[in-house]
């Protein structure tokens, strides 16, 4: 008896199988730049190694699993079958085989994904964390269980990377506050969320002394153009050594990641940047207009709601922290399994309407 496979799922299987390829060639196309996390990562020359902090738990990881002796075609063989199966058992969406802009998306998101676990990377870590959460959302547990227990667990994911504490405080306050009547209730809720995130940072500096993003971003950002070792650094206009500096510094840092207008026209003649740019725009405008949709009837799309609210507690704390935004884009791919979700929860609503 011969097994017909269907077009959505074949097309899936099929871009699997070429991305599979390009990220066997991966290691040698891409510059040398690119691999700087993963060399720090086979030789530890600072001695990172540990269970938390993404360099230490990363460093921990691929010793104990062995991987960081293995090629990077062997990696590539490991890895990248493991996080497409991963995106498979969330669900291939009836209508994948079709070409629209939603799919096209997704489509360059499952090619960059096969480039960044083409070698010992922390993404692959994060993607592994970060799918539980579709997961639980899909089981026929309660609605409330789902919701309360996917924040505790990504705040538990703060060993890994301490920023990841935030999202859930951010998802949280951003809920409370989409309960007050505003006139543009979406761009309200987020606007409300990085104004959480600007007392969280100057609460920071008060007790601390020095500005969450002042102390993370810019120090950094700083450092590494020094070194000439980052092309699309995100550097405020105006120095984050001030309470008006770091509340301007994490907005402008919000809109560079996840609407990065300037960063088009500033590298308007480098064709990779401006794809990025591009990419980033149509997933967040998408993304945000689901949002909408989910606000406007929060009962219906109760669960839909509370992954979106996570997407973007996630997209302001990308705001305080990314240095640039090729880093924002590699680690966006490592929170894919919860962007593909929310691009197809459509889809899956069917398999999620009876634990509602």
């Amino acid at each position: 008896m011969k097994t017909k496979i269907k077009r959505n799922k074949a097309v899936f299987i099929g871009l699997f199988f070429c991305n599979l390829i390009i990220a066997f060639l991966t290691p040698y196309i891409l510059p040398e730049r690119y691999f700087n996390d993963t060399i720090t990562i086979i030789f530890d020359k600072g001695h990172e190694i540990g269970w938390f902090g993404s360099y230490p738990f990363a460093i921990m990881f691929y010793k104990i699993t062995g991987m960081r002796h293995f090629s990077f075609f062997v990696i590539t063989l490991i890895q990248f079958p493991i996080v497409t199966y991963i995106l498979y058992k969330i669900g291939v969406p009836s209508n994948f085989h079709k070409l629209n802009v939603k799919n096209g998306l997704v489509y360059v998101a499952l090619l960059l994904t096969g480039i960044y676990m083409s070698m010992p990377t922390k993404e692959f870590i994060t993607f592994v964390m970060f799918c539980t959460i579709p997961f639980i959302f899909k089981s026929n547990k309660k609605p409330r269980f789902k919701i309360i227990f996917s924040l505790i667990l990504i705040a538990c994911f703060s060993f890994f990377r301490p920023y990841y504490l935030l999202i859930p405080i951010f998802a949280i306050g951003m809920y409370v506050i989409s309960f007050v009547k505003f006139e543009n209730k979406t761009f309200s809720t987020i606007f409300y969320g990085l104004l959480i995130a600007i007392f969280l940072s100057l609460s920071h500096g008060v007790v601390r002394g020095e500005y969450i993003s002042k102390l993370t971003r810019e120090n950094y950002v700083m450092n590494k153009i020094n070194k000439n070792n980052i092309n699309t650094a995100i550097v405020s206009p105006i120095s984050q050594d001030t309470w008006y500096g770091e509340a301007f510094g994490i907005v402008y840092g919000f809109m560079a990641v996840n609407v990065p207008i300037v960063e088009a026209i500033k590298h308007v003649l480098s064709p990779q940047v401006l794809a990025f740019v591009v990419w980033q725009l149509l997933i967040f405008y998408i993304l945000f207009v689901r949002f909408s949709r989910c606000l406007k009837n929060r009962k219906q799309y109760q669960l839909e709601l509370w992954i979106l609210l996570i997407l973007f507690a996630y997209f302001i704390v990308q705001g305080i922290f990314e240095p640039d935004l090729g880093t924002s884009i590699r680690h966006k791919i490592g929170l894919f399994p919860l962007i593909y979700f929310a691009l197809y929860y459509e889809n899956f609503r069917k398999e999620i309407q009876p634990s509602i």
